[in-house]
């Protein structure tokens, strides 16, 4: 991929950098700015260049119109913060506001514009409408730099048609992204385990069925699992469960027997009466859930099973936590998972964190982000990586 050294000499010249800052909010409060903190290096690379900086990014899921809930404007208080000067926030995406604002940057200053999600036209499956929205940013800047690495799996303006407007470059989290994630899907090196959680098994067919081709073993946890055990004949009581998934699951047991895949599942979960944070709960056996329970997160018998076939693992990828981590009670699957992945760590394998709920229950659940050797900003992009697929937003910016 073409890199920023690519781009020549930037003092002075506009920088558009589509960044990730779609980060989680309480009012307008960011509760994890990780994303915001992986963009640094990149930005600060710029900015030391010379360059003024021009951002833009999305937040949330606004209706292709401006919604004060979806403003950026947290972003840029918290941008600023790090970077360590004023961040100006444009008051709209492509017009007067935002010419302003691009106008009057100095070299080495950064802007900030507004959500690029109010305008319908960033994810418009209309390819005009797209690169009419592409060559409006195009004229607020020189050059372009992909940088937002959890949206390129997605055919966006500002992430795959600006790109074929302007002089266009990786960042370089889009490259530490892609060189850490290809150590999983290129040639990994053995024992290759990965773990996968999460809620639904419908989110993650098309890196089962790739994984069953790659991986040494399949560890199973998160809402998941219970779609599995019925493949198996188990009765789940209210678990979360793909009644319609059963039969597809059946057939990845069929092929990974037949590859010599270890498909690891649990032997005992956390039983709840109810779906809350409060509910009662207990320990049992994962052939046996009583009726009217529903499993929200492994047992500990299944944490010790895990982390044992984790330990001698040289390669580990974990997309998905183990349970509703977020609820205390029902946290610990996740906490020993991830404790085991940070032993493998430093025992010498290499770890990839799969973003998404995965990063966020990292960083919750008190872990230094150090014990692991990678953690992607992508959920759903570092999903499509180890499922094999081309992702518009990188192939575009092909040598």
């Amino acid at each position: 991929m073409k890199t920023i050294d690519s781009l020549g000499d930037l003092r002075g010249k506009r920088v558009l950098v589509r960044s990730d800052f779609n980060v989680p909010l309480d009012g307008k409060t960011i509760t994890d700015d990780g994303r915001i903190r992986a963009a640094l290096p990149t930005l600060k690379r710029l900015t030391d260049a010379g360059a003024r900086v021009v951002v833009t990014a999305h937040l949330g899921r606004p209706k292709g119109t401006p919604d004060p809930q979806y403003s950026l404007a947290p972003v840029a208080a918290r941008l600023g913060e790090l970077l360590g000067q004023d961040v100006a926030l444009a008051e709209d995406l492509v017009g007067e506001s935002a010419k302003a604002t691009v106008e009057g940057l100095a070299d080495g200053q950064v802007a900030l514009l507004e959500n690029v999600r109010f305008d319908a036209r960033e994810t418009s499956k209309v390819d005009a409408e797209r690169a009419e929205l592409a060559g409006e940013l195009a004229q607020l800047a020189d050059a372009f730099v992909s940088d937002g690495f959890g949206v390129v799996h997605r055919k966006q303006a500002s992430v795959y048609d600006v790109a074929q407007v302007l002089p266009a470059a990786a960042g370089d989290l889009v490259l530490n992204e892609v060189e850490s994630l290809s150590k999983a899907t290129g040639d990994p090196e053995r024992p290759y385990a990965v773990v996968l959680g999460g809620s639904k098994v419908s989110d993650k067919l098309g890196v089962i069925a790739n994984l069953l081709t790659k991986a040494d073993r399949l560890l199973i946890g998160g809402g998941m699992v219970f779609t599995f055990l019925a493949a198996k004949g188990l009765s789940v009581g209210n678990s979360l469960l793909e009644s319609d998934q059963v039969d597809t699951v059946k057939g990845y047991l069929a092929t990974a027997e037949e590859n010599g895949v270890e498909i690891v599942l649990p032997v005992d979960v956390v039983a709840a009466d109810s779906f809350a944070a409060d509910a009662p709960h207990r320990v049992v056996a994962a052939d046996a859930i009583p009726e009217g329970t529903m499993g929200l997160d492994i047992g500990p018998e299944s944490g010790k099973l895990f982390a044992g076939k984790l330990a001698d693992a040289r390669t580990i990828a974990w997309n998905g936590p183990m349970g509703v981590f977020e609820f205390e009670a029902f946290a610990d699957g996740t906490k020993t998972v991830a404790q085991g992945i940070v032993e493998a760590t430093a025992a010498g394998a290499f770890s990839i964190v799969g973003g998404g709920d995965s990063a966020a229950a990292v960083r919750a659940l008190g872990f230094d982000e150090a014990g692991f050797s990678h953690i992607s900003t992508g959920g759903g992009a570092s999903l499509e990586l180890l499922e094999g697929k081309e992702l518009p937003g990188l192939t575009v910016l092909a040598d």
